[in-house]
């Protein structure tokens, strides 16, 4: 695979898995079978399987997810990086998948920032995808972590 290629790759996760247009499918086409993906509010996963029932309850946590995509893919080598902003209104059942703590149903908690991704990808598929996220002032505003002052 060439550079152009691995950042279409990308471009197809990013926008099957976080747009409007969901796709599961993308999930599975292009998930290696030892995937990894970590993110740091809602730790490690492994293989499509896991991936996408963690994808799939956080979006209907969050019904109202808007994301996007800051600048352009970055890719050298076999990893592709993008920045990307994301926001929501937590607006649906309760949400444990977060090891900082719980979110009750419809807690109507409004959520914003921004991060980075790295993914690592080998023959069209995607082996790695490691956040890094504002995991801090996501916890604070979700109000799953208090500040004392």
């Amino acid at each position: 695979m060439n550079l152009e290629d691995n950042k279409q790759v990308v471009a197809q996760w990013f926008d099957s898995t976080w747009w409007e247009n969901y796709d599961p499918e993308i999930i599975k086409k292009f998930a290696d079978e030892k995937i990894v993906m970590q993110y740091p509010i809602h730790g490690k996963h492994k293989w499509s399987g896991a991936i996408i029932t963690m994808i799939d309850r956080l979006r209907s946590a969050f019904p109202d997810l808007k994301f996007w995509v800051n600048w352009d893919l970055v890719a050298e080598w076999n990893y592709v990086v993008g920045r990307w902003e994301w926001g929501w209104i937590h607006t649906w059942w309760d949400f444990s998948d977060l090891p900082a703590g719980k979110l009750k149903a419809n807690s109507g908690k409004k959520l914003y920032f921004t991060g980075m991704t790295v993914f690592k990808l080998k023959n069209w598929k995607v082996l790695e995808e490691i956040w890094e996220e504002d995991a801090l002032k996501a916890g604070l505003q979700l109000d799953i972590i208090k500040v004392n002052n």
